[in-house]
């Protein structure tokens, strides 16, 4: 893995490069999974205006001047869990999945969110996505076999929530 540079946004970054980001990633780690259909119709910019919304940080990956991932960390935002953080999202180009990047990127989440003062972190993933319980598995995360249900693209799909204790990872 080269060099990568991890920060959080600022108003100077294009978040149009960033959503592109989501819309790469969405289309690769769903495929199979969410209905091509729904996943082909994605447009360019689709989650631009969200990435900077709603009481989220959102950090960004740069490798070589390009925005390769991007990721989203909260104070939980479920009632069930109000002494949580929550990692809401990371998403990378697929070119750069394998490769070490993601690891770093969801260490820097977690790192964030201890500095924040939690001391458990959670997040959801779809129930069908191995690759991503397996990166999850791999990096403290254990299933919580909590599960909520979601439709996406009309195709009725189930989340498994993950948490991670802090205190095993200081």
């Amino acid at each position: 893995m080269n060099h990568m540079e991890i920060r959080f946004l600022t108003q100077d970054d294009d978040l149009l490069a960033v959503s592109h980001v989501y819309e790469q990633s969405w289309k690769y780690a769903y495929k199979g999974i969410i209905p091509q259909a729904y996943l082909d119709s994605i447009p360019a910019g689709r989650w631009a205006a969200g990435i900077a919304a709603g009481g989220m940080r959102s950090l960004c990956a740069i490798h070589n001047g390009q925005v390769i991932g991007t990721a989203a960390i909260c104070k939980s935002r479920w009632a069930e869990y109000p002494d949580c953080g929550e990692i809401v999202s990371v998403y990378l180009l697929p070119a750069y999945m394998g490769k070490g990047y993601g690891r770093a990127l969801l260490r820097r989440c977690a790192a964030e969110l201890r500095a924040m003062g939690f001391r458990r972190i959670l997040l959801w993933v779809l129930e069908e996505n191995m690759r991503a319980r397996r990166f999850y598995e791999n990096n403290g995360f254990a299933s919580a076999e909590v599960y909520r249900n979601d439709t996406i693209g009309g195709r009725d799909l189930r989340e498994v929530m993950y948490l991670m204790k802090c205190e095993e990872h200081t």
